[in-house]
């Protein structure tokens, strides 16, 4: 057992948490996680009747007829019921096909909570190869806690009345909470849609109308009935009954693409619309497979927990990642809701038409969604090198996280529902994003695309393991020799998708002999566990270049690392390489999921090239890599922070994003260290004479963005500004103050905005920031005012930059104040921006700590955005006295964090990181810093 493993297991047991299966109170003898394989569904008729006219009373009732196939005898049939009323006199099984039809009956039910189990045992045997027909009557409330099938409302702006709508929101685990279900992803089945609802709103779910007629008895009511779906897991069911607005889509050859929003955002839709056709094509012909349906409609939700989600034909999507206002939405805004409806709609084939087996293999949904998406963003807007900014994005996301001892591999095993959830973060995105880049990269286009157009074809309508993706990728690869014939996929990738972590690569060269040997162990932030624990081989293909050919294009390997039977790194020695007037840099374009330390010498080298050689035919990639590896190295003691200060002095000659972002993000983590510390002063006049140069290079706060060629200095001046105005440089504060007051003098402030839209952060921010009590209630009510998502969101982290605590407490109370104008959804944003604040952290820890209960209650069963909240609070904690303290609380609190483990144990272990940095490094980054002022 992993160290990692042991520590988790000790302080789950801690908790008093416990990991086996929950207790159950019903008789039912049946407690395994999984569904018995007795039976399967063979088709759905779902008919559901929806009561939207009375706020009081917002309700839902139907029925469910299943098809039933009988695989093994068996005496009853369980699948999955959750929260919903049952009338069981109304339950009928009867057989449909087979030999000597016989009635057949339900004779009793038991239920299992803990899995969400509905037993029902039958009258006589059912016989394998026989069907039947089971007709189940369901009943609930549309809930209010954006799962299943809830209610969302939104104010008319013309008579200020609340409208309402329901929708469903079944992934991971929740369909059964909307209707009885095989509630399982491997449990296919076409299905046949009838929505009842009153015919003033409009019914939509996966497939077209086929007919609508008039309800039976309720006046004024009418059935619609779609078309049959095409197989598919029930998470990926959806149907909503709401008054919204569309916006047609008319690009060519594309199958009917609509958009949704409510009428008074229909505005909104018109940049969705758009691209939204244009991924699609760029996705047929990437996978070679048509979409298979014969309409799609995308949908902006106003209550809705996910960013997004991918229903075959139905997609849903929180208002800011769908909805684009071109005079408040920011370029950053704009590229997220492209990158948001490109992974959506790349999950039409992957998790859509092939879908994992189990939630153990969620990444082959999500990894796969998050990098396909980027190609297709990067083919639509090439201009915006949004492909560069993905990789890198994902890969300083995973860099920090896979750090932590208490990380989990890519694929893991999932047996409680809790730990589907908790699987949502960012190891299955943007770690299963970088494997994947990784792989395309090894073995070029020609195999990666026939290895995906294979197994898609292979496991249409069907599902699968990443074996079997392993197995279609190993045959391109061998068959285009992108690999040697010795060499398989599953090897390869099985080191990176079922050990946790990532390697770092000690290049030790041998100037003489112009060789390097090189090693690999874990990278961990935790250095109380020592080398001979770390453990851990990774099979890594390795690229790199000199300082003489400078060939940062050629991202194929030259060689690998292998690990040996046992598991067990195989040592590797590289020739050919130049003297000691040359670098080497390993890793082009950061191609792999690994940090690399040189040997004193190479850094030396390297630092030169960067302040006083050509820089630039430096990659810019590579740029950003030197910058976060030497800076992590320096965290956790492998490499002296005279080094790493010494590189990024550098930065007083780049201009380009990627590095100042790479850079920009360590030097946040520290500088939230330091700013609690009575040195904080040199590491302010630091940052001010690091970004003072590009400050004023970019022109300030001007607003100059309509003459700037090249997307990505776009978000360089936004980022630049903002670390501007935070340590005031220049002209920074008093122009953010003035623009700040212009607004405030316009005469309708929320028609009109003379506030440079890119900039908008930070000049509301640095404005509550020094402003007064009438600067805050200025621009909270511009947030209720606000019709646009993405202007909300802005607004509401900007009112977290106030430095008076009773502003602060104020707010933190109005967050989670259900008569306030803020959304459950965006709680998080509000509490994040008060908690990242230096005067708000200590008020928003005490906040969580006192209201652990109440803030349990307000995000179940959505724990997972209450586990966000302890982000801020877990790298703002410096001192063995705080960790303690809030390890006590936890082990104390462990009833009102269920579901949390992960989380906990993250922020913990991120605590604890800090703890042993700041004994360990602040003196020596202070002297180094204090040596450059």
């Amino acid at each position: 057992m992993s160290s990692a493993m042991k520590w988790f297991l000790l302080f789950v047991v801690a908790l008093g948490l416990g990991l086996a299966a929950a207790s159950t109170s019903s008789s039912s003898s049946y407690n395994f996680y999984r569904l018995p394989s007795a039976v399967r569904p063979q088709k759905y008729h779902l008919q559901i009747l929806t009561h939207l006219d009375n706020p009081e009373e917002l309700r839902f009732a139907g029925t469910v007829k299943i098809l039933v196939e009988v695989l093994q005898n068996t005496n009853n049939i369980t699948l999955h019921s959750k929260n919903l009323t049952i009338d069981e006199s109304q339950i009928t099984l009867r057989q449909t096909s087979g030999d000597e039809k016989k009635d057949n009956c339900v004779s009793s039910t038991e239920v299992n909570s803990g899995h969400d189990f509905y037993v029902l045992n039958t009258c006589q045997e059912l016989l394998a190869g026989n069907v039947y027909e089971l007709s189940l009557p369901f009943a609930a409330d549309l809930n209010k806690q954006l799962e299943g099938y809830y209610r969302s409302s939104y104010k008319d702006s013309e008579t200020n009345q609340t409208r309402w709508l329901s929708i469903t929101q079944f992934e991971p685990a929740s369909a059964r909470a909307a209707f009885p279900c095989f509630d399982e992803p491997g449990y296919k089945a076409p299905f046949v849609v009838t929505l009842g609802f009153n015919k003033k709103y409009t019914g939509l779910s996966n497939m077209p109308v086929k007919e609508t007629k008039p309800h039976e008895s309720l006046a004024d009511y009418v059935w619609v009935e779609f078309e049959e779906s095409v197989p598919m897991s029930t998470y990926l069911v959806a149907y909503s009954v709401n008054d919204f607005a569309n916006k047609p889509s008319t690009l060519p050859n594309s199958p009917l693409f609509r958009t949704w929003a409510r009428p008074n955002a229909i505005d909104q839709c018109d940049y969705a619309a758009e691209f939204g056709p244009k991924v699609l094509q760029y996705y047929e012909q990437f996978f070679g497979i048509k979409f298979p349906l014969p309409k799609i409609d995308q949908i902006a939700i106003p209550d809705f927990s996910a960013g997004a989600m991918e229903n075959w034909g139905l997609v849903t999507y929180r208002e800011i990642a769908l909805l684009f206002s071109p005079n408040h939405t920011s370029l950053a805004d704009k590229q997220r809701l492209a990158n948001v409806v490109a992974h959506e709609l790349a999950h039409q084939w992957f998790g859509n038409l092939v879908t994992m087996k189990w939630w153990t293999d969620l990444w082959l949904n999500e990894g796969f969604a998050t990098y396909i998406a980027s190609l297709g963003v990067e083919n639509i807007n090439p201009e915006w090198r949004s492909l560069e900014q993905d990789s890198l994005s994902n890969l300083l996301a995973i860099f920090r996280k896979d750090a932590l001892e208490s990380s989990h591999p890519i694929s893991r095993p999932i047996e409680m529902v809790s730990e589907i959830s908790e699987s949502f973060d960012q190891i299955s995105y943007q770690k299963g994003s970088s494997v994947l880049r990784m792989m395309h990269m090894f073995l070029g286009e020609e195999s990666f695309r026939a290895g995906l157009q294979s197994y898609l074809q292979m496991y249409s309508y069907k599902n699968a393991e990443q074996d079997n993706l392993w197995e279609s990728l190993t045959q391109a690869a061998h068959k285009f020799r992108a690999l040697p014939k010795s060499y398989d996929i599953k090897s390869i990738m099985d080191s990176w998708t079922l050990q946790t972590g990532y390697p770092v690569i000690n290049v030790t060269r041998d100037y003489a002999g112009k060789s390097a040997k090189l090693s690999q162990e874990r990278y961990l932030l935790n250095t109380q566990i020592s080398r001979a624990h770390r453990g851990g081989c990774w099979w890594v293909p390795l690229s790199y270049t000199t300082q003489g050919e400078q060939d940062f294009n050629n991202t194929a390997p030259k060689a690998w690392m292998e690990c040996g039977k046992t598991g067990e790194s195989l040592p590797k020695t590289i020739q050919d390489l130049p003297g000691n007037d040359q670098w080497v840099i390993f890793n082009t374009q950061l191609s792999t999921l690994y940090k690399v330390n040189y040997d004193s010498h190479n850094w030396k080298l390297l630092i030169e090239t960067l302040t006083e050689g050509d820089f630039e035919r430096i990659h810019v990639i590579n740029r950003a890599q030197l910058i976060d590896d030497a800076l992590y190295l320096a965290w956790t003691g492998e490499q002296d922070y005279e080094i790493a200060m010494r590189l990024i002095g550098y930065l007083q000659r780049e201009r380009e994003y990627l590095p100042w972002k790479s850079a920009l993000e360590n030097l946040r983590r520290v500088g939230r260290i330091v700013r609690q510390t009575p040195e904080f002063q040199f590491f302010k006049r630091y940052m001010k004479k690091l970004v003072t140069p590009i400050y004023m290079d970019l022109n300030g706060l001007n607003d100059t963005f309509s003459g700037i060629q090249q997307q990505d200095q776009i978000l360089l001046k936004t980022m630049i500004a903002n670390w501007a105005c935070q340590y005031q440089v220049g002209d920074c504060v008093p122009q953010a103050l003035q623009y700040y007051r212009n607004w405030r003098s316009e005469a309708q402030p929320d028609e009109t905005n003379p506030v440079p839209l890119n900039l908008r952060g930070t000049i509301y921010c640095t404005s509550i920031r020094h402003g007064s009590d009438s600067d805050w209630e200025f621009l909270w009510a511009r947030y209720k005012n606000s019709n646009v998502a993405a202007e909300k969101r802005t607004i509401l982290t900007a009112l977290g930059c106030s430095r008076e605590v009773w502003i602060l407490q104020r707010y933190l109370e109005m967050t989670y104040d259900p008569n306030q104008a803020i959304r459950k959804q965006d709680s998080m944003w509000a509490f994040q921006a008060i908690a990242f604040n230096e005067v708000g952290s200590l008020l928003a820890k005490k906040y969580f700590m006192d209201n652990v209960n109440f803030l349990y209650k307000f995000y179940y069963p959505l724990t997972k955005d209450m586990g966000r909240l302890l982000t801020p609070i877990s790298e703002q904690v410096i001192t063995q006295s705080d960790f303690n303290e809030f390890r006590n609380f936890v082990l104390m609190s462990r009833d009102s964090l269920k579901g949390l483990e992960q989380a906990i144990q993250q922020s913990l272990e991120t605590m604890l990181t800090n703890v042993q940095w700041k004994n360990r490094n602040y003196h020596q980054m202070s002297r180094s810093i204090q040596k450059l002022l």
